[in-house]
């Protein structure tokens, strides 16, 4: 298959291979020091004193809202402009999302919409950074302290970008990582909570492993071990954290090309008529995709792409209108109108800038056909 024909794809190094095997050949399968190793180099990379490693982003964002106080008959502000698992996260700690419409440039939430979305009822706001973008609540972050509102960041697609000169998870905020196979950073699965403090740090460890205060290590020196509340089978394995310590060593090399590739579709793509590449922020952002809002007949043109092996996709329906979440719903022009118009276009380190040529060569022409169809069917 050729790379054009995947829209994401794990990138490994070889080594990932090398390091697994060696995990299992001599036993350390679940949490284990290569947990706790991958947590310290996490920490030292964002700038943060701790990271707790968990089994997944949602995981994370379950935890952290644990942790902010959010539970049943609280709302929680987030963005309709996400992947489902955003949401369930809300649900899982008993509260429920109040959706808010995103920016129509950023495909992000911004402060003001965050701001009219307050109720009494609001106990925290998950902004979602889109494709990997920052994004500054600071204006309305002492309004959110001064009311008790948490904000826990879902930088699933964030990996490695920055807010100015500080990283994503180095801002103050309850951070919210995935390492799932296709992200910025992989460790095949996984995910990662940046606490506010020592506290936080052991309460999230305590809930991601079932309620049990002791470490590991802790627990094999002794005959018993204690259950302090609810908890949930949420940590991060050592084979996943060893396959994610190999990623991190390289992981200039994986933003590199990700910028690179990023800014060969912003050159492909300029002047392209009825396209426009939805901007990240590109000195800053470390890009999960790369996303165009096609003006007129998205679904031809996805499907014509599809057709002749190209590999898009859409990120993604919009979850005011899922089944599961409809009783939330609420009017979104903006995320209605994106969620009509969007398509992502492949994007992964594997792919090469003649891959993009070839890409865009054949979005223009799956545009030039249809326009030209549009003008006969005019004519008849």
């Amino acid at each position: 298959m050729s790379a054009f024909e995947r829209n994401a794809s794990p990138w490994m190094h070889g080594p990932e291979y090398a390091v697994v095997a060696e995990a299992m050949r001599i036993g350390q399968w679940g949490h284990n020091t290569a947990t706790e190793a991958f947590e310290a180099e996490l920490a030292a990379f964002l700038g943060v004193p701790d990271v707790v490693a968990v089994s997944s982003c949602t995981a994370a964002l379950h935890i952290g809202l644990l942790l902010a106080g959010v539970g049943p008959g609280n709302e929680v502000i987030v963005p309709s402009q996400t992947f489902c698992a955003t949401v369930q996260a809300i649900l899982m700690a008993g509260a429920h999302p109040r959706f808010i419409d995103i920016d129509a440039d950023t495909l992000c939430v911004d402060s003001a919409a965050v701001q009219a979305a307050i109720t009494p009822s609001t106990g925290a706001v998950i902004p979602v950074l889109y494709g990997g973008r920052a994004i500054d609540l600071t204006e309305i972050k002492p309004e959110l302290d001064r009311r008790g509102i948490a904000v826990v960041e879902d930088a699933a697609h964030a990996f490695g970008s920055r807010l100015g000169d500080k990283r994503v998870g180095a801002t103050g905020m309850l951070t919210c990582f995935s390492f799932g196979p296709i992200k910025n950073l992989t460790c095949g699965e996984g995910g990662a909570l940046i606490p506010r403090s020592p506290a936080e740090a052991d309460a999230a460890r305590t809930l991601r492993l079932l309620g049990v205060t002791q470490s590991q290590a802790a627990r094999i020196r002794t005959t018993s071990y204690q259950v302090d509340g609810v908890g949930w089978r949420y940590h991060l394995s050592a084979v996943h954290a060893a396959i994610g310590r190999v990623q991190l060593a390289r992981f200039a090399d994986i933003e590199t090309v990700r910028r690179r590739l990023w800014r060969a579709y912003a050159r492909e793509l300029s002047g392209l008529e009825y396209v426009a590449l939805v901007d990240l922020d590109i000195e800053h952002t470390v890009p999960f995709n790369c996303v165009v809002r096609v003006v007129d007949e998205r679904d031809k043109v996805f499907e014509t792409l599809r057709d002749r092996g190209i590999g898009v996709g859409v990120h993604y329906p919009p979850n005011h209108t899922q089944p599961a979440f409809r009783q939330w719903y609420r009017p979104l022009p903006v995320t209605e109108t994106t969620a009509r118009q969007t398509i992502s276009l492949p994007f992964h380190p594997a792919m090469t800038e003649h891959d993009i040529t070839h890409v865009v060569s054949e979005l223009r022409t799956a545009l030039a056909d249809l326009r030209r169809n549009s003008v006969q069917s005019a004519r008849r």
